[in-house]
């Protein structure tokens, strides 16, 4: 019996392929440059292939312009005819299809989630000849030998269908909607004759970037209200401590001024010392989100860039699959096991022996559930090369909370002294940890907040030595950043965990907004209000979370692909006749801020230190590479140039260098963490090597990246 295996990328395809010959030795072959795999066992010869991601999308049918809408017919069809981009796609395509001409046995072995079974599905539905319906399918959460040999021996031969038409749904809706509108409004600006800009919004996109704009309008609308606050300390035995006030915030400045001149160098009294223990639980495992969120706050990491790393080190065989929702850790992933892999690393070999002298171990799992796959966990398998940067950062924080998940509470004692004069009270605050717990093995990803409290007694005094009280004002809130915007929609239920961090860079990538604490452009100001204005369900988050549930009904069997596209159909329906009856006055709307944001997004607000007129980006016409460019070369003939990054989405940020003053910029790829530095800066390290190098003759190693100013 011939069978075909088709994985989702290339390095799954080798993993299954060593895992399933029996030898560990697969032969490695090519067909127009697309590699794949014969295994040798004893139920037959195995063909392992791989996809490159989706291989097929949603296209609209017939030959239609780009700025043609609205479009209301569609099919799948193969990515290299509907993406310019995708055009190495039609090798993998024409390989897998004659591949599968003479097998008996068909396996999907892609990602066991919505999208992984989409992928599978079209690929053996469209490339091999209808496969798809009599396919089997691979079900594993981690790359390891053990686990993939199981699921080969375990093969569902169930048709995972209401999953694929869940997952196919959702493309089609995201294509409907996204196509549609996107078109609408870049073509209403455009025939306002003013130049051509990219504008796009869809049922996901349209909400999450309502979220940032919202934002924006409560920060430009903050009042601030002035408050005053009092600092003043004690000196006990030699040591400083600060004092609390017990009103945190003094309305007037009358009554704070009072309170200074009342208390300044008085002896205060200790009336009362209050003490209690604190006990926390160790931390869930991961799931996809929080991992995402604890990478942010721990490295700074993108919620894209920390899938991406995750994606690697999953492939690598190192942790289990990433795009999960559950917080629980099953019994029969072996958890001793794993920690004994753990344990061959030195870095984790006494904590790893701490937990396994306890006898039993139980995993403090949370709530959150998937029926997919468990939470992310580390396989205990060694890495084949040594792993650096941001790979061994994340793996390192991952093994580090799987050990701290079976780890014993943690134990705090908290006290507070309570100090009077007259009619007003003072507070001493202190914490020291009675019990380490799950801290021991979190460490260094936990924040110490112990604070020691001088050795007072009720009835002991102790002077002020230093009382002021500062005026502060309130704050407004706090713009988002990638993380707490995926928190955000993760909260109101848009997208899915597959495709929120992808949403969070678009909005980067389309210039709606800018910085790490995401600032909206005037452009997305724009967009906002004229979505709000004429379609207003389009930026309602309940609107696109609604969906969600319908499709996660289609999922579970308690409703139809079909219904749930004709109810939407009729929505967007109703959302493009009201946009087409205000197209014109949309375009003029757009038309002035998209011309405004496309000279801000090349022009700096930092003069030519040369000549004193503006500096833009400019690219090359020889060379198509672009740089910074003086607008005085034609008016004056100033020559000044700086060089810029040649890859990824340019942004010009709002902030300053803190060393030279020049304008900040940040290069932005996906699944890479962005490159702010300072030009200017950039060159004059730059020179300063080269020349440092002349003088030592020895070659200098240039950094990539200068500060960046916050």
């Amino acid at each position: 019996m011939r069978t075909l295996i088709v994985c989702e990328k290339p390095d799954a395809a080798q993993r299954v392929a060593t895992a399933l010959d029996d030898e560990n030795l697969p032969l490695k072959l090519e067909s127009q440059g697309v590699p794949y795999f014969e295994c040798h066992t004893k139920a037959g010869p195995l063909i392992v292939c791989s996809a490159l991601g989706h291989l097929y999308g949603v296209d609209s049918k017939g030959r239609s312009s780009r700025s043609s809408y609205p479009v209301w017919d569609y099919h799948w069809a193969p990515k290299y005819l509907v993406d310019k981009d995708s055009a190495r796609l039609a090798r993998w395509v024409r390989v897998i299809g004659s591949l599968a001409a003479n097998m008996d046995r068909y396996i999907n072995a892609c990602d066991y989630d919505n999208e992984g079974s989409v992928i599978g599905h079209t690929i053996l539905q469209y490339a091999c000849n209808g496969a798809a319906v009599k396919a089997l399918r691979m079900k594993f959460s981690t790359m390891t030998e053990r686990e993939l040999r199981f699921a080969f021996q375990k093969l569902d031969p169930r048709a995972e269908l209401p999953i694929v038409n869940a997952g196919k749904c959702r493309h089609e809706l995201d294509w409907l909607y996204g196509i549609n509108l996107s078109r609408l409004l870049t073509e209403s600006a455009l025939k306002q004759g003013r130049g051509y800009a990219t504008l796009s919004t869809g049922r996901v996109q349209g909400p999450t970037l309502g979220f940032v704009v919202a934002r924006e309008e409560e920060i430009s609308c903050f009042v601030p209200v002035p408050f005053w606050t009092i600092e003043a300390t004690i000196v006990h035995d030699g040591k400083t401590f600060a004092l609390e006030y017990e009103r945190d915030k003094v309305v007037s400045q009358s009554e704070a001024k009072m309170l200074c001149g009342e208390c300044r160098d008085v002896l205060l009294e200790v009336k009362g010392i209050e003490s209690h223990d604190i006990e926390q639980q160790a931390p869930y495992p991961f799931d996809l989100s929080t991992l995402q969120s604890e990478s942010y706050r721990q490295f700074g990491f993108s919620p894209a860039r920390t899938l991406a790393l995750a994606e690697r080190l999953y492939l690598d065989a190192l942790i289990s699959y990433p795009r999960t929702s559950s917080q629980k850790l099953p019994l029969d992933i072996g958890y001793a096991e794993i920690l004994r892999g753990i344990g061959s690393h030195a870095e984790y070999r006494s904590l790893v022996a701490k937990l396994m002298a306890r006898g039993v171990l139980r995993p403090n799992n949370g709530p959150k559930d998937d029926s997919a796959h468990p939470a992310i966990f580390p396989t205990g398998e060694s890495a084949k090369k040594p792993l650096f940067g941001g790979e061994a950062r994340l793996y390192d924080l991952i093994s580090r909370r799987f050990m701290a998940t079976f780890a014993v509470s943690s134990l705090k004692t908290s006290s507070r002294i309570i100090f009077n004069y007259n009619n007003y009270r003072f507070f001493l605050s202190g914490s020291r940890i009675v019990r380490l717990g799950w801290i021991e093995f979190y460490l260094p990803y936990v924040f110490d907040e112990s604070r020691s409290l001088p050795d007072l007694k009720i009835g002991d005094r102790a002077r002020v030595r230093d009382m002021k009280s500062v005026e502060k004002f309130t704050q407004p809130p706090h713009r988002y950043n990638p993380s707490s915007l995926l928190k955000k929609m993760e909260e109101t239920n848009i997208g899915t965990k597959a495709t929120r961090a992808g949403i969070i860079d678009l909005l980067y990538t389309r210039g709606y907004v800018r910085d790490e604490r995401m600032k909206a452009s005037e452009l997305a100001d724009k967009v906002t209000d004229v979505l709000s204005e004429y379609c207003p369900l389009i930026i309602d988050p309940s609107f696109t979370a609604n969906m969600e549930n319908l499709m996660q009904d289609i999922q579970n069997g308690a409703s139809s692909k079909r219904l749930v596209l004709v109810d939407a159909l009729e929505h967007l329906r109703s959302i493009m006749l009201s946009l087409a009856e205000n197209e014109e006055r949309i375009g003029s709307q757009l038309s002035d801020v998209v011309v405004a944001q496309r000279m801000a997004d090349v022009t700096f607000d930092t003069p030519c230190p040369k000549c004193g007129l503006k500096l833009a980006v400019v690219r090359s016409r020889g060379t198509g590479k672009r740089f910074i460019g003086c607008n005085g070369k034609w008016q004056t003939g100033c020559s000044f140039t700086l060089p810029l990054p040649q890859f990824g989405n340019l942004t010009l940020l709002s902030r300053h260098c803190k060393t030279c003053g020049f304008q900040m910029i940040q290069a932005r790829s996906r699944g890479r963490r962005p490159l702010v530095s300072c030009p200017r800066c950039y060159v004059t390290k730059a020179r300063d090597a080269s020349s440092s190098s002349k003088r030592m003759d020895v070659p200098a190693r240039i950094a990539s990246e200068a500060p960046s100013a916050t």
